[in-house]
């Protein structure tokens, strides 16, 4: 029998609870819809819901998984380059690709408050919760580990966007490592989003 079983598994509970957990969520916003905008729902599942956990069940606090300025020096350093560097990228991809005006342009209604809250529990779960969870127990391969979930999330988009969201997942991830706050890659994505859907609306250039 002890053949059979092989190795005793030993598993670090707070790691399968942020996958399992985390799993659960993206598939539930993909599903349900529990108030009247899509981006509220988000910021109850992707922020208030792992901030309960990290509060109450692992009995922590937020600011070790990145709920802070952090290293603010470096963050304010690297959004402005960060902005700096995707601005063109995103005015030529979004007025120039038809799929991306397609997908983006209707979401103009809102702008800017629907990103801010679309995506302040997004980043939280993904470059706070999972990359500062992970990196505890796998070390630096955690920026990688938690940029596959969030490319994988991004099906449905258009390709040219879904395509490159390892690598930029995997961005994200370093700059939320190296200020220790998910606030600056939440700031440079805010931006992102923002002026993607500002390009493809036309509404840019």
């Amino acid at each position: 029998m002890k053949y059979l079983l092989g190795e005793k598994l030993k598993f670090d509970w707070k790691i399968i609870t942020i996958t399992v957990v985390t799993t659960l969520l993206i598939m539930v916003d993909q599903y349900h819809k529990f108030t009247a905008q899509k981006y509220y729902d988000r910021a109850i599942l992707f922020l208030l819901i792992p901030l309960a956990i990290i509060l109450i069940l692992f009995r922590e606090n937020p600011k070790e998984y990145g709920f802070g300025l952090g290293d603010w020096k470096a963050g304010l350093i690297l959004t402005a380059i960060g902005i700096l560097f995707m601005a063109p990228i995103i005015y030529f991809l979004g007025s120039g690709d038809a799929s991306m005006k397609a997908y983006y342009e209707r979401f103009l209604n809102g702008l800017p408050w629907t990103t801010f809250l679309d995506l302040i529990g997004w980043e939280f779960m993904f470059r706070g919760w999972i990359l500062f969870g992970y990196y505890r127990k796998f070390g630096p391969e955690a920026l990688w580990l938690q940029a596959v979930p969030f490319a994988i999330a991004h099906i449905g988009k258009p390709e040219v966007e879904t395509l490159s969201t390892i690598f930029g997942g995997f961005a994200f991830g370093w700059i939320a490592w190296r200020t220790k706050s998910f606030l600056w890659p939440f700031l440079i994505h805010w931006f992102i989003a923002t002026f993607v859907i500002l390009v493809a609306a036309g509404r840019v250039g």
